[in-house]
């Protein structure tokens, strides 16, 4: 891995973690809309389970929204380093609940940088502070309190300071120098498949190096196929796909599991090869 880590800069990958109601989902709803493409009225035709927003007119950032917790670790066990940044979503009004300790856990064992959003800022009488004090508990130290984890006010309700956190990650992003090598075969991970009665198995996975083409031989965990078709995450078939993308493809003999590894063979008889001793 060390000889191939590529000159070209990638998009970073991040997932959003948080406490069941602390609004994870309208946060990523909103970053979503801080990149609907004028052309698309509405943005998202097609739900694949990550999507990338466009900052500051060039730089591309891709969010997972599928995995919960236990996903992330599973992932984690089998090898994909699936993400770049954790951003931590704790509601200003309700603080740290079990399931934002064990999205800190988890997050710390895979030694991933973590962003605090502080949701729901926009409500009466709360106090922010007290949140980036329970966080100390945890050993995360934000910023104004002298230590290095950053930390973003935030109301994903009126969108107030979804900027700021846009600028966060893109802050991060840099120091982490994401570089990955384009011109290699491909390599990624599986987010999410799922069988479709009219496509077969619908395979989201995100690309970590190298160039994803329709064509390609694949073999992904322990199942084989070939890139028929390739759907990135506004509904658009394209024909290549570049690291830190995420692309859904169709082509599968079987329906891979989420953190699968995919990887392109050079032939079929290669792919069958591994298939069967993965098998």
């Amino acid at each position: 891995e060390k000889e191939d880590k590529g000159s070209d800069p990638r998009p970073p990958v991040v997932t959003v973690m948080g406490h069941v109601d602390h609004g994870k989902t309208s946060l990523l709803d909103a970053l979503r809309q801080a990149n609907v493409v004028s052309t698309e009225h509405g943005g998202i035709t097609q739900h694949i389970g990550a999507y990338q927003v466009k900052v500051n007119d060039k730089q591309l950032i891709t969010f997972i929204d599928t995995p919960g917790h236990a996903a992330f670790t599973e992932m984690r066990a089998r090898g994909s380093k699936i993400t770049d940044i954790v951003i931590l979503v704790v509601a200003a009004n309700d603080g740290i609940k079990p399931q934002t300790i064990e999205a800190i856990q988890h997050s710390k064992a895979a030694g991933v940088p973590i962003i605090v959003a502080v949701n729901k800022c926009d409500l009466p009488g709360i106090d922010p502070g007290k949140v980036k004090n329970q966080l100390l508990e945890h050993e995360l130290i934000v910023e104004e309190m002298g230590g290095d984890i950053q930390s973003v006010e935030l109301s994903a309700l009126t969108k107030k300071g979804i900027d700021d956190l846009i600028e966060a990650i893109l802050l991060q992003a840099d120091l982490l120098e994401l570089k990955a090598n384009p011109d290699r075969s491909a390599e990624g991970f599986v987010i999410e498949a799922k069988l479709d009665k009219n496509r077969g198995p619908a395979v989201t996975t995100i690309i970590q190096r190298g160039t994803l083409r329709i064509g390609d031989i694949l073999v992904i965990g322990q199942y084989s196929g070939k890139v028929r078709s390739l759907i990135n995450d506004q509904g658009k078939v394209v024909k290549e796909c570049y690291p830190g993308d995420p692309i859904e493809i169709l082509g599968m003999s079987q329906t891979p599991e989420a953190g699968d590894i995919l990887t392109v063979v050079e032939s079929d008889s290669r792919a069958r090869e591994v298939s069967e001793y993965r098998q």
